[in-house]
């Protein structure tokens, strides 16, 4: 467990695939790619109780979960996807790393995380599967840590595409959004609801620093965790179209002092 430091990124590689732990674009689905150099397979580690982790998307903010679905054709065991922070129970984001001959990610009732495909490299799903045999372990369950340092300042957000088509027939998300109040009083200096149309993040900023009346650069969107922290809201939103929590943090507040981000870069 040392490998994972509490509020630090990693990534975690798959030994016998190379490949990286990767939060899909659709904000539910992880699988395994070869990009390194992304948020995508950058993940948040949390501490449980001391003896478990929690692992949280910084792209997206889903936790690495296990389902009670069967893995897709072609892959072993049960599904994994990420599940939002308002998920009613922990149970199915509760993770053991165990240090064997390789490290093993075991989930709290269910397995091993494990990659897929070594024989048919289209299949680049992850799930979680029960080691049968102890003295015949797949090294498809083995993981690589690999930490991801802190960068000091927020990269920049991706400027959106040009699309031909107008923004109204962009697909429309909801967006709930709260501006905590940081002076101590408790409650909340604004919040609301909106539509937003598209996967744009900057366009999303600009939006929503205009309804609450701030400068652009005066912000910074975060998403919730099941712990408090915040994490910051830094690539196009997923495909899914799920509707969105936004916490407002304002540029030089102890909460923005808080915020860290992965050095993907490095």
């Amino acid at each position: 467990m040392e490998q994972f430091q509490d509020g630090h990124h990693v990534r975690l590689r798959s030994r016998e695939r190379g490949t990286y732990l990767h939060a899909d674009d659709d904000g539910l689905g992880v699988s395994i790619q070869r990009l390194r150099v992304s948020m995508n397979v950058a993940w948040l580690v949390h501490l449980y109780r001391g003896q478990y982790l929690l692992l949280q998307s910084a792209a997206y903010g889903g936790y690495l979960a296990v389902t009670g679905a069967p893995a897709r054709r072609g892959h072993r065991g049960l599904r994994v996807e990420q599940l939002s922070y308002y998920h009613p129970e922990v149970e199915p984001m509760l993770w053991q790393a165990v240090q064997l001959e390789g490290l093993f990610l075991n989930h709290f009732n269910s397995g091993n995380l494990r990659a897929n495909g070594r024989y048919r490299r289209w299949n680049n799903g992850v799930s979680v599967d029960r080691i049968e045999d102890v003295n015949n372990i797949s090294t498809m369950m083995h993981w690589v840590v690999e930490a991801i340092p802190a960068r000091e300042i927020m990269p920049r957000l991706p400027r959106p595409l040009l699309l031909p088509i107008p923004a109204a027939m962009l697909r429309p998300r909801l967006i709930m959004y709260v501006w905590p109040n940081i002076q101590g009083q408790g409650g909340l200096l604004n919040q609301g609801t909106f539509v937003f149309g598209g996967r744009s993040v900057f366009d999303l900023r600009n939006e929503l620093a205009r309804r609450v009346e701030l400068e652009v650069a005066q912000l910074v969107m975060c998403l919730p965790t099941r712990n408090g922290r915040l994490i910051p809201l830094l690539v196009d939103l997923p495909r899914s179209g799920q509707t969105l929590h936004i916490i407002i943090v304002i540029v030089g507040s102890p909460a923005h002092a808080a915020l860290r981000y992965a050095d993907v870069h490095a």
